[in-house]
């Protein structure tokens, strides 16, 4: 089990929680994360070992392409952080930002 304060050094850090943020509302491969955040691809990538490392992401193969999706909780206060990525940071600008970005961007 993760233990909480791996959960909160996750979401501590800007760029994850932006991954997490963007990953809540649908499975993501490397490339949407570039576009999306505007986020050079070795970046995004070391920030999805650490949240996979710290059981808030899930990898699953395809081909060539990796897709990143939220874990299943596996404690309250990971159910906690998850439950604020999805609705308790709805006003941050740069999350905003990031969500309205993807709605107008074309799909890869």
């Amino acid at each position: 089990m993760t233990k909480p304060n791996q959960l909160f050094k996750a979401f501590a850090d800007e760029t994850r929680l932006r991954i997490l943020n963007v990953v809540a509302r649908r499975e993501r491969c490397v490339c949407e994360f570039q576009r999306i955040l505007r986020v050079p691809q070795p970046t995004i990538s070391r920030h999805l070992a650490y949240l996979r490392r710290s059981g808030l992401l899930v990898a699953r193969r395809e081909g060539k392409w990796i897709h990143y999706s939220l874990a299943t909780p596996t404690s309250s206060v990971h159910k906690a952080l998850v439950h604020c990525v999805r609705s308790c940071f709805r006003d941050v600008d740069i999350l905003k930002r990031d969500l309205a970005r993807d709605g107008r961007c074309c799909k890869l």
